[in-house]
């Protein structure tokens, strides 16, 4: 007989799912399957809802914590390792799964708010400062994040059309 676990906690997400209030439909052989409003598979936030903001939250965080591993690498005086780190490690996990997601307009401030924070970090520059994001940015030689998502997008958009019936 199979049990179907009230808590179930992602080792990549660490977000609980909770199976209260939710659904439970019988698949038959003692086995039920229990509708949830949200789960993690695969590292993404998935939801029952038309919008991206659990993947967008999660992946924010996923972000933070690989910008946190590089930390002891920024006292790198190297803009350019630093740099090529960022655009490799937590850009990348920030933005893995992007191009399904239906972004909007919030989801496209949390990223580029997460961003710059990064970005004020590795300068070394306070908000208070009142330093603008444009020459953070162009001192860094990054791009716009949001310019990045819609590359992604646009690359997986060319799959789809060439994707076979029987795929």
């Amino acid at each position: 007989m199979y049990k179907v676990m009230k808590t179930f906690v992602c080792i990549g997400c660490m977000n609980p799912v909770t199976g209260k209030g939710r659904t439970s439909v019988d698949i038959g052989v003692n086995a039920n399957q229990v509708l949830v409003d949200k789960f993690c598979y695969l590292g993404d936030m998935l939801s029952a809802g038309r919008d991206a903001d659990a993947a967008v939250k999660t992946r924010v965080r996923i972000g933070w914590n690989k910008f946190r591993q590089l930390v002891p690498l920024h006292t790198n005086k190297d803009t350019s390792l630093i740099m090529r780190l960022y655009s490799s490690c937590v850009q990348s996990s920030m933005l893995h799964g992007s191009e399904t997601w239906p972004i909007r307009k919030e989801n496209e401030v949390a990223l580029q708010r997460a961003e710059m924070r990064m970005v004020r970090w590795m300068c070394g520059i306070k908000l208070q400062d009142r330093f603008p994001s444009k020459g953070l940015k162009e001192r860094l030689g990054l791009g716009d994040k949001i310019s990045v998502l819609q590359q992604n997008r646009l690359r997986w958009y060319g799959h789809v059309p060439r994707k076979e019936d029987n795929d």
